[in-house]
């Protein structure tokens, strides 16, 4: 009897010592709750606000989907889906004429092409009216219907870049895509233009105009609409005489 005892005390133990000490105290696993579905994104109104954070400071944006609805859809998805996220300003185009600044500062997912969605339809000034004045937003792109992530933000008027029904060609008649403004941080905006460039980075007409090093932005989000300036207060008014 004391050895059947004994054989199996041995078997408990050799049991415990496999699964591990407290295991027989142990509760069974939880099974996990079903992981609840992620929201769907915010309906776009006529303005979809948003803010990107660079290393440099905040630069609010207003996105006209009034009058730009493909272009400022497909911005938007790529800012849902936080694809701009860890981007970078990497060009700093300078005009040495006009009034200073004058120029534009590109930014984007320039070399990650697997980030990168199809080309989107071209939507010309023509058409929307959103014209290229200074903090105005505008899809790069090598032909029309070619933009997909990359834009710029312009530091000056640049009519140049509107479409021109009389041009002499069909890229100038087509323009570039504008498709909103800077409503807060162009003081950022200049920063970024003054950022410092490579004498030999870039190819064409890029050489010269490539940012080194390159300014990251860290977020990009969407933002409720800003709060609307107070009306400003009149003097009081004397009391009439009796």
């Amino acid at each position: 009897m004391n050895r059947r005892f004994a054989v199996a005390a041995l078997s408990a133990f050799a049991v415990a010592a496999l699964v591990g000490p407290g295991a027989a105290l142990a509760a069974p696993p939880r099974k996990s709750a079903a992981a609840r579905p992620a929201p769907p994104p915010a309906p776009l109104g006529d303005t979809v606000y948003v803010r990107m954070v660079t290393v440099l400071g905040p630069i609010d944006l207003a996105l006209d989907h009034a009058h730009a609805p493909v272009t400022v859809e497909n911005f938007v998805r790529y800012v849902d889906s936080r694809r701009f996220d860890g981007m970078t300003f990497y060009r700093a185009m300078r005009l040495a004429w006009g009034d200073q600044p004058n120029g534009l500062i590109q930014t984007g997912l320039r070399g990650i092409p697997t980030k990168v969605f199809k080309p989107i339809a071209h939507e010309p000034t023509s058409r929307t009216g959103i014209l290229h004045k200074a903090g105005a937003l505008s899809m790069a792109r090598w032909a029309p219907a070619t933009a997909t992530a990359d834009f710029s933000i312009l530091l000056s008027d640049m009519p140049g870049l509107d479409a021109d029904p009389n041009g002499t060609t069909a890229d100038a008649q087509e323009g570039f895509a504008a498709f909103g403004h800077v409503i807060a941080g162009m003081d950022v905006v200049r920063k970024i233009w003054d950022s410092p460039l490579s004498p030999t980075a870039g190819e064409g007409a890029l050489k010269g105009q490539m940012l080194e090093p390159p300014v990251k932005v860290i977020t990009v989000r969407r933002m409720p609409a800003p709060p609307a300036p107070a009306a400003p207060v009149s003097a009081a008014q004397p009391p009439a005489a009796p």
